[in-house]
C-alpha cells in the first residue's frame, strides 16, 4: 500500500515551529536537522498533537441525542440544524467522509501520525548521536536520555489513541484476529512508503514496549513547565490507563498509585468546585485547566471546535438522559445535581442540550483585520481524578472492595468543594443500595435508568479471576457513573462504552432507530477517505467481532 502525505503531515513544518534561530541547520530538501540534545528537546515540544477526539467520540456515545427525534414525551426540535454533515454521519455510526477540517477523522489521523513522525525523527537522531559517541557525559547526556524517554512515550501514546479510535477494543490474545493500525517505528525519508495495518494485539505489544522503555528515562528537571510534557506523573497515568484497557489490573493499580503519590486527596480538583466564576467563561476555563493545579497532569492545547458543535441549539447535544447521568442528577450522597457545580456554568436549554462553561474554547486569530482564525480547546489528557477512578476499578476487579470504596469516597468528597455539610460519607452500603435496579425510579433527578446497564466486558475479553459478578456489579456501576460525570464532553465515555461492551441506541430523526451491540464492528471508526484513496485497506465495519475462542491472526485482506 502506498501512502504519501496522509499517514502523517510532513515533519518539516512541525519542526520549523520550534524556533527561528540559526542553530537549526536547514537541509536542501527543507528538513531541519537538530544538532544537540537541547535542539532535540525544542523539536520534541512540537510533537504533541493539536487534535481533539472529543467530538467524534461524544457523538458516537450514549451521551449524545438527536433533537429531531421525539423523546418519551413526544418532544422534539426539528428546526435545529446539525453543525456539520460530519455530525450526522458520526451519530449514525456511518463512515465519516464529509469533513476534513478540525475534529474530523482526517484531522485526528494526520495530527496523531504527525506526532509519531516527530517522535521517530527525534529517536533516530538520538540513535545517531549515540552511535557517534556524542553527548555521553554530564548534562547533555542526561538531557539526551530524557528526550529519548519523552519521544518513546509520545510515540506510544498517539498509537494508543489511534488504535482505540480506528480499531476494535483490545481483547487479549483474541486481538490477534482484529484489524489494527500501522505502527510506525522509523522516520519517513521517502515520498511513498508501504504501510501495513497490524493486528490490535501487535499494536498493543509495541505500545507496551515503548511505554515501559520510556518510563525508565523520564526526567522532569529539563522542563520549564512539566505539565505540557510527558512528565513522570503523566507517564505513570498513561501506563495506568493502558493497563486498565489491557485488563491488567495489578499494573493499572500500581501505576495509578504511583501517579497519585502519597496524598491522593491533594491530586483532585476540590478547590475548583468551591469557586464561583459567575458567567465568566474565560476565568472558569483558565481555572479548570490551570497548569498550577495538582490534578492536571498533562495539558495540550488543541485546534478544536467541539464546544460550538454542542452549544447554542444544535441538532446534536448531550442527551436529556445523559445530562441527568453527568451533571444534574443524583448520586449516592447527593439528591440532585453535582454539589460543587454552580448551575450558571451550564449553557443551553434544559430541553435540548447543555454544556459546562469550562469547556468553552478560545479563538486564536491568524488575521485580526479579516477576522480569520480557528478555535482552540484545552485538553487535560491525564488527571488525578482519572487515576483515582482507574485505581478504584482495578481494585474492584481484584476483589479489593474496601480499597475501591475508599477511592470512590475520596472522589465523591472532592465534588463538595470542601463543604460537605450534612451530606453522608460514601460507604459500601450506600453504593449497594443506590446502584440497585430495584431502587431505580423514573424521577427527574434519578440517573439510574441510564447508568445501570448490562456490561459485556467478559464476553469481549474474559480474564480469569476478574469477572463481573453480582457482588461487584454495584461497584462497577458506581465507578462508571463517576467516570461519566468526571469525563463528560471529553470523549472518554466512548472508550468506556467500547471496553465494557455497553449496548447503546440512537434515535435518528422521526422514525430511524440504530442499535450498537457490544461486539459490533462499527465501534471502530473508518480511516479517513484520503488514506483509503492512497491504498490503505479499509476498516471492516460490517458484522461482529469474532468470538474470543476463535483464535488465529489477522491477515490483510486480499485486494
Amino acid at each position: 500500500m502506498k501512502l504519501n502525505k496522509f499517514l502523517y503531515i510532513g515533519v518539516a513544518a512541525m519542526l520549523s515551529l520550534t524556533s527561528c534561530n540559526d542553530f537549526l541547520d536547514k537541509l536542501p530538501d527543507n528538513r531541519i536537522d537538530p544538532n544537540s540534545p537541547e535542539q532535540l528537546r525544542l523539536v520534541l515540544a512540537g510533537g504533541y498533537a493539536e487534535a481533539n477526539y472529543a467530538l467524534l467520540c461524544e457523538l458516537s456515545s450514549d451521551n449524545a441525542i438527536d433533537n429531531h427525534a421525539p423523546d418519551e414525551k413526544g418532544l422534539s426540535y426539528p428546526n435545529l440544524g446539525a453543525f456539520s454533515q460530519m455530525d450526522d454521519q458520526a451519530f449514525a455510526w456511518e463512515d465519516v467522509n464529509k469533513e476534513s477540517m478540525q475534529d474530523s477523522p482526517t484531522y485526528l489521523w494526520s495530527n496523531y501520525y504527525k506526532s509519531v513522525a516527530v517522535a521517530n525523527h527525534v529517536l533516530a537522531k538520538v540513535d545517531e548521536f549515540r552511535a557517534e559517541g556524542r553527548y555521553t557525559d554530564g548534562r547533555d547526556s542526561e538531557l539526551l536520555d530524557a528526550v529519548y524517554g519523552e519521544a518513546l512515550l509520545i510515540r506510544a501514546y498517539y498509537h494508543f489513541v489511534l488504535v482505540n479510535l480506528f480499531a476494535p477494543q483490545y481483547r487479549g490474545e483474541a486481538s490477534a484476529n482484529d484489524q489494527g493500525i500501522p505502527y510506525c517505528l522509523t522516520p519517513e525519508d521517502k515520498v511513498f512508503v508501504d504501510y501495513q495495518r497490524e493486528s490490535v494485539k501487535a499494536v498493543y505489544d509495541k505500545i507496551e514496549q515503548d511505554l515501559l522503555e520510556g518510563l525508565k528515562h523520564i526526567n522532569d528537571q529539563f522542563h520549564k513547565n512539566p505539565k505540557f510534557h510527558f512528565n513522570a506523573q503523566a507517564a505513570k497515568a498513561f501506563a495506568a490507563r493502558f493497563y486498565l484497557y489491557k485488563r491488567d489490573y495489578a499494573n493499572a493499580e500500581k501505576y495509578a498509585t504511583e501517579a497519585l503519590g502519597a496524598s491522593p486527596e491533594q491530586m483532585l480538583r476540590t478547590n475548583f468546585w468551591s469557586s464561583d466564576f459567575g458567567t465568566n467563561y474565560d476565568a472558569c476555563s483558565a481555572a479548570y485547566f490551570s497548569s498550577s493545579s495538582a490534578n492536571n497532569l498533562l495539558l495540550v492545547p488543541a485546534v478544536s471546535n467541539v464546544f460550538n458543535h454542542f452549544a447554542g441549539g444544535a441538532r446534536y447535544a448531550i442527551s436529556r438522559d445523559a445530562r441527568v447521568a453527568t451533571m444534574t442528577g443524583s448520586a449516592p450522597t447527593w439528591s440532585q445535581g453535582r454539589p460543587g457545580i454552580n448551575y450558571s456554568f451550564i449553557n443551553g436549554s434544559n430541553e435540548y442540550g447543555s454544556i459546562p462553561f469550562w469547556m468553552a474554547p478560545f479563538f486564536q486569530y491568524t488575521d485580526k483585520v479579516a477576522g480569520f482564525g480557528y478555535f482552540r480547546s484545552m485538553i487535560a489528557e491525564f488527571t488525578g481524578e482519572e487515576c483515582l477512578l482507574i485505581r478504584a476499578e482495578a481494585r474492584i476487579f481484584q476483589n479489593n472492595l474496601p480499597g475501591a470504596v475508599s477511592d470512590l469516597a475520596m472522589w465523591d468528597n472532592s465534588q463538595y468543594g470542601g463543604n460537605r455539610g450534612k451530606a453522608p460519607v460514601l460507604t459500601a452500603q450506600l453504593i449497594e443500595s443506590y446502584y440497585n435496579k430495584a431502587n431505580s425510579t423514573t424521577g427527574r433527578f434519578d440517573p439510574r435508568p441510564f447508568i445501570l446497564q448490562d456490561l459485556h466486558i467478559d464476553d469481549l475479553y474474559p480474564v480469569d479471576n476478574a469477572q463481573v459478578t453480582a457482588q461487584n456489579l454495584p461497584y462497577l456501576w458506581c465507578v462508571l457513573h463517576f467516570r461519566r460525570i468526571e469525563q463528560v464532553f471529553t470523549g472518554m465515555r466512548w472508550f468506556d462504552v467500547k471496553r465494557f461492551g455497553i449496548e447503546i441506541t440512537h434515535k435518528i430523526g422521526e422514525t430511524r432507530v440504530e442499535t450498537l451491540p457490544y461486539n459490533d464492528l462499527r465501534r471502530a471508526f473508518q480511516v479517513p477517505i484520503e488514506v483509503l484513496s492512497s491504498g490503505m485497506e479499509p476498516t471492516v465495519r460490517a458484522g461482529k467481532l469474532p468470538d474470543p475462542s476463535e483464535m488465529g491472526s489477522w491477515v490483510k485482506p486480499i485486494r
